[in-house]
C-alpha cells in the first residue's frame, strides 16, 4: 500500500511517461527548474472525486457518519445519485448538493461503537450509505488491521451499547444546560451537538 502525501510525486511509471515539464507541476511549491504554466497542481492521490472512489472500489474502508456511527466494510459499488436519479426534474437544477455526493454500498459491514475505553462490533452485512451522510472516509491498512490499540478493550455489545446511551444522555443534558446559558447571554447555538467523532 502506498503512503503518499502532498509532496510525493506520482509513481515511477507515470514519471517516465510524462514530459519533464509536467513532472515539476506535481509539487505544490514553485518549480525548481524553470517556469511552469498555470498554478501548481495537486498530485492525483489527493483528489476526493469519483476517480478516487473508483480507486477505493473493492478495498476495505472505515466510514464515520454524521450521526456518529462508525462503519467498517468493503466498498463494492457506488454511484453519483444526483446525476441519474433526478435528471430532467426541476429540483435537479436547484439543489446542487445532490450532485456532490455518492451512494456507497459496503459489503461485510461491521458497525463499531465506543464507550469510554470499551468497544464492540456488530455485524451489519450489506450496508447502503447515502453520500451526504459521510463525514469521514478512509482506507483500512490491511497489514495493521488486526492490531488493536492497548487503550481500548473489546466488550459485549449490550454492555457497550448501554454505556453509549448513558454517555449520550449525559452529553445531551450538559449541552441543553450550556445552550440555556448561551441563550441568556444572547447567543444562539447553531447545531444541537448530534455530530460525534
Amino acid at each position: 500500500m502506498e503512503r503518499l502525501s502532498l509532496h510525493d510525486n506520482p509513481s515511477h511509471a507515470q514519471q517516465r511517461s510524462s514530459p519533464p515539464q509536467q513532472q515539476q507541476q506535481n509539487a505544490l511549491g514553485p518549480a525548481s527548474q524553470g517556469p511552469t504554466s498555470g498554478p501548481p497542481q495537486l498530485p492525483p492521490q489527493m483528489f476526493t472525486t469519483a476517480a478516487q472512489l473508483l480507486d477505493l472500489t473493492d478495498k476495505k474502508l472505515v466510514l464515520v457518519l454524521r450521526d456518529g456511527r462508525k462503519l467498517i466494510g468493503v466498498l463494492r459499488s457506488w454511484d453519483q445519485f444526483g446525476m441519474n436519479r433526478m435528471a430532467g426534474s426541476r429540483s435537479a437544477y436547484t439543489d446542487h448538493r445532490n450532485f456532490s455526493a455518492a451512494n456507497l454500498v459496503l459489503q461485510d459491514t461491521t458497525e463499531r461503537i465506543y464507550a469510554g475505553k470499551l468497544y464492540a462490533d456488530i455485524s451489519r452485512g450489506i450496508f447502503l450509505v447515502r453520500g451526504e451522510n459521510v463525514l469521514l472516509l478512509g482506507e483500512v491498512d490491511l497489514d495493521r488491521e488486526d492490531e488493536i490499540p492497548t487503550t481500548v478493550t473489546k466488550a459485549p455489545f449490550e454492555e457497550v451499547f448501554a454505556l453509549t446511551k448513558q454517555e449520550d444522555a449525559r452529553r445531551k443534558t450538559g449541552d441543553k444546560k450550556r445552550y440555556t446559558e448561551l441563550q441568556a447571554m444572547g447567543f444562539e447555538p447553531e447545531h444541537s451537538g448530534e455530530i460525534l467523532f
